[in-house]
């Protein structure tokens, strides 16, 4: 009885990072793309036509980024396995991820010793976390997240404003948007606001 392959479909807007996922999958007896998308607008519309076993999702993409895809895809069809590939290594993108639907998340640095074993454990029905992604969540377990409107103000200063400036777009005082700066350093941990959208770069905070 011949075994049927994985129907694998990638979802990146990266043209040579979608030709080596597709090298390294159509390498594999066990496996086959079966689709190659380049944006998430257009991921549950492939998906539906299709009908992979296994989605590849990044998370940076134009017009509709891979978390937001996955929320989508996973409510129209709640039982959608779907691996995030990304080079988005801060908690927060694995969280989120992890949040929205997908039933692992692996870098794109282990796209050579990781990948294959973990679409056979998805398409199995398992989740995967390599060991990295986890002690990086684990870093973090408990603490608490910062509110819509501290990323708000973490995303203008991020962005050169001044306080004042930046409490003028949001329509609140200055002595509201610096308490809310000291509630963000000391969420992060940090030394000061230069420190603060630093650890808000490297940890998913800004682009979330």
């Amino acid at each position: 009885m011949d075994i049927k392959p994985i129907r694998v479909m990638t979802v990146d807007d990266h043209p040579l990072m979608m030709e080596g996922i597709s090298s390294v999958i159509n390498a594999c007896a066990d496996m086959e793309m079966v689709a190659e998308v380049t944006n998430g607008q257009h991921a549950l519309q492939a998906l539906l036509r299709y009908q992979p076993d296994v989605i590849l999702m990044d998370i940076r993409m134009p017009q509709m980024n891979g978390l937001d895809a996955i929320k989508l895809i996973r409510a129209e069809i709640p039982k959608a396995r779907i691996i995030v590939l990304t080079n988005s290594c801060g908690d927060i993108h694995a969280a989120r991820a992890f949040e929205a639907g997908a039933s692992a998340y692996l870098l794109k640095t282990m796209l050579r010793t990781e990948l294959l074993d973990t679409i056979r454990t998805v398409h199995a029905g398992k989740r995967r976390i390599p060991p990295e992604i986890a002690q990086m969540l684990a870093e973090h377990a408990g603490e608490d997240r910062l509110t819509s409107r501290e990323l708000e103000i973490l995303r203008g200063v991020a962005e050169g404003n001044s306080n004042k400036s930046i409490g003028a777009s949001l329509h609140i005082s200055e002595h509201t948007v610096k308490n809310h700066l000291k509630n963000i350093l000391s969420k992060l941990n940090a030394n000061d606001r230069t420190h603060a959208v630093m650890i808000g770069m490297q940890r998913g905070f800004l682009d979330a």
